[in-house]
This record gives C-alpha cells, structure tokens and sequence, in this order.
C-alpha cells in the first residue's frame, strides 16, 4: 500500500545560509554597542589657571561678603543677649518685689483671719481674677490707707513683671533667630573658603608658580594705577601751595591758610584729622605682617573691617563693626581727593575695606591666607572713599 505522507522539501537547506549571517552582523552589532555603553564617560576638560584664578577670587570675594554677615550677626547676637540678660535681671527684681507686696496682703489677710473679721485680702489672694476684685467699691472702703499702699503697689508690680516677662520671651525668640543666622553665615564662610583650597590644592607645583605670576601680574598692574594717582595728588597739591603762597604774596594778612599739605590735592580738613589719622596709620602699621582670619577684631588677627575699627578706634573714634555700616560714616570723598587715614571701600557690595596711607596705597587685611599688608587701592575694583572724622 502506498504511503500518502508527503515527501520532505529539500529546499529549505539554501535559505539558512543567509539567515546566520544577518545574526552574526546583529550580534556583533550589539556587542560593540555595549562596550560603548559600558565605556567611561570621557573626563570634563581641565581648567585654565586663568579660570581657576578667577574662580579662587570669587570664592574669596563670596567669603569676605559672608564674613560681613557673620560679623552683623554676631553683633546683633552680642547686643541680644545682653538685652535678654537685662530683661531677665529686671524680671528678677520686679517678682522680688511681688512677692513682698504678696506677703504684706498675706500679713492683712492673717490678721483679719485671728480677728474673725471678713477676710477680702484672702478673698483678694484666691481670686482668679484681682482686677476684677479690686475694681470692687466694697473691698476699698473696707482697707486701711496702709492696705489699699499694699494693694496698690501689689497691683503695679505684678503689670510691670508680666510685661517684662513678655518683653524677655520676645527677645529670647528674637535671639534664638540671630543665633541661627550666626551658625549659618559661619558655616556658609566656611564652606567658600573650603571651595578655595580645594581648588588650590588640585595644581601642581608648576601651575601654583603659573598662578603667582599671574597674581604678581595683577599687582605690577595695580602698582603702576596707584603710581599715577600719586603723580596727579603731587600736582594737585604743589598747585594748591603754590595759588596759596600767590594769595599770601598779594594779602600777607590773610595768614598761612588751613590746608594740610599730605600730598594729595585737598587741605581742607585740617590738622585736627591729619593729627588722628597719623595715629590710625601708626596703629595700622604696627599690626602689619598678622594673618587675616575672618570675624577676627584683634590683637593678633583681624579680617578688613576688624582692622579699620581697631585702627580708627586707637585714634578715639568708634566705628561699626561691618564694612556696610562703616561706610556710612563721615563724609565721602573722590579717590583724587583722597587722604592717609580715609578709609577705602571695594566691590559694588561693599564687602572690603582698606586704610589709605598715600601715594595710591593701602594698608589692609586682603584675605584667607595673607597677612596685613600695603598695596595698591587698584587692586580691586573701589566703591567709594569715606573720610571718618
């Protein structure tokens, strides 16, 4: 019998070829797109020293403002917390003298109690409202002159201590927030200059010595700014002395005139502020070569403003304690009119300040890392010039 199965194609075998090598290519395909995908990133491009000197500045510049604010805070702190011990010392007086004026009533109270008498002073005790009380026309005909004294004087003691103990719990919370404000500004200085070294502690010896020619560049420049300012204060002033000794010439009874001569265009203060700032300059320069550290006032450190209110100060003038409120006081002068003993304010943010002692040149506490120094005002970008005194 024949079989009906049909016969097995034998075409199938040619088609096959084709079919592994297309998966072969896919495959191979794949695996190079994997090694792509597994393969590391390729690493951002290093810097320029010139990018990382502006980065260090910025991060300096950041510091110095964040140290101004650290300075604000910690004297809105200072001034806090005497203001809370103050308060509370008050508390303490005034519940003092409560509590006598409670146990004189209570001494009313007794005595009426052994007397058999109707006791409104120990009603008056147990009242939960004394005001209510004593607003009472019966309790007042009933008390002697010395009673209604102690009435009284219980009544205003215990207003005055309520009040003063609200004032306290206000000062308290208004204190706990200049205390949190400190903890932040200092973490925040912290955390600029931690940026700063680690940047810095990323160049090799070659790029830190790139970095100080460059750095010695800056300052050449600022050199040659405060060089010419000078030239232009020595003309100003030699033309000032000279109209002056024209005026003499032609009036020799208007006498000698008031200018200072310090060489820098303007003698209209007087000696009376030259006689201060020589002392300002002198202090100022006896704490040269002590290293900047930020919130510092002295003796053995300062930042910039710490140094200009301990200079001013040697010379009997008090100055606030940040670069924002000591550019308030005096009187602003041009940088052409400038004189020793101005002091000389930097960045549109007024976050640096440095004491003028002639000649386009400064004495200052520059940064983290430098110690007090003179250099050129030039150095940075000025704000303003204010004359203190």
């Amino acid at each position: 019998m024949a079989s009906h199965r049909k016969p097995r194609s034998r075409t199938a075998g040619p088609r096959t070829a084709p079919v592994v090598g297309i998966t072969t290519a896919a495959l191979t395909s794949i695996a190079l797109l994997s090694q792509s995908a597994t393969a590391a990133p390729s690493a951002p491009p290093k810097p320029s020293l010139e990018e990382v000197q502006k980065k260090v500045d910025a991060l300096y510049h950041q510091a110095g403002v964040a140290t101004e604010k650290y300075n604000a805070a910690k004297e809105r702190t200072t001034k806090q917390q005497k203001r809370v011990g103050d308060l509370l010392d008050d508390v303490a007086q005034r519940t003092e003298k409560l509590n006598k004026a409670r146990q004189e009533l209570g001494t009313f109270a007794a005595a009426q109690y052994r007397t058999g008498a109707v006791s409104d002073t120990a009603t008056l005790l147990l009242a939960d409202d004394a005001q209510d009380y004593f607003d009472q026309d019966q309790l007042m005909s009933r008390l002697t002159s010395r009673q209604k004294k102690a009435v009284d004087d219980y009544q205003t003691e215990q207003a005055a201590t309520t009040k003063k103990r609200t004032e306290a719990a206000k000062s308290l919370e208004t204190l706990t927030t200049s205390q949190a404000t400190l903890r932040s500004t200092k973490r925040d200085v912290q955390q600029k200059l931690g940026d700063a070294r680690e940047l810095l502690s990323k160049l090799t010896a070659e790029e830190k010595a790139r970095l100080a020619a460059i750095e010695k560049q800056k300052q050449e420049a600022a050199r040659k700014k405060a060089e010419e300012l000078a030239r232009q204060q020595a003309e100003a002033e030699a033309k000032r002395k000279a109209a002056e000794k024209a005026r003499q010439k032609e009036n020799p009874d208007t006498g000698s005139g008031s200018g200072t001569g310090t060489g820098t265009g303007s003698g209209s203060t007087g000696s009376g502020y030259a006689a201060k700032a020589a002392k300002v300059i002198d202090f100022a320069e006896s704490q040269m070569g002590k290293p900047y550290v930020w919130g510092a006032t002295g003796p053995d450190s300062y930042d910039c403003s710490g140094l200009t209110q301990a200079a001013w100060k040697a010379a009997g003038i008090s100055l606030p304690r940040t670069t924002w409120d000591q550019v308030k006081v005096g009187t602003t002068v041009t940088t052409a009119n400038a004189q020793p003993g101005d002091l000389v304010f930097f960045y549109d943010d007024i976050s640096h300040v440095g004491i003028y002692i002639g000649d386009g040149k400064m004495i200052h506490a520059p940064k983290p890392g430098a110690n007090v120094r003179v250099e050129s005002i030039y150095y940075m970008p000025i704000h303003s010039v204010v004359r203190p005194a």
